[in-house]
């Protein structure tokens, strides 16, 4: 079953401090299944562990790596949001435009959600998206 995957599901992946059972089931599908992500996934992921190379968490081998890691999965990049829909959501669950992407996603395409967001997670419960974990 493919699935939208959101980047604190994904970021969680490059941590071996970090375990999520959500998120541990989203890396066992993502061996076998697609998954859809905005445009801006791409820049969130780089930005994580760019950030968590200062802060001394990952090195820039392991950020190498863990980028080689993804490339092997199926990630399907989706770059033509309804804009109008991503607006109404952040606006009507609060959440920011970058969240409610991944929200619009998951409701277009009619695909669960892996997120460790619990915002967002709220959010997609309230609009009957189903979740992964």
């Amino acid at each position: 079953m493919a699935f939208v995957l959101d980047a604190s599901a994904c970021a969680s992946w490059a941590f071996a401090d970090e375990d999520h059972p959500a998120a541990t089931k989203a890396l066992l599908l993502a061996s076998s299944e697609a998954m859809h992500v905005p445009l801006l996934w791409w820049f969130e992921i780089r930005n994580i562990l760019v950030v968590n190379e200062r802060r001394k968490r990952l090195t820039e081998a392991e950020t190498h790596r863990f980028l080689r890691r993804m490339d092997r999965l199926t990630i399907l990049v989706d770059d033509s949001p309804v804009e109008a829909v991503v607006i109404q959501l952040a606006r009507l669950h609060r959440l920011t435009v970058y969240d409610s992407s991944y929200l619009e996603l998951a409701l277009r395409l009619h695909l669960p959600l892996a997120s460790l967001d619990k915002q967002l997670v709220a959010a997609a419960t309230l609009e009957g998206v189903r979740l992964i974990g």
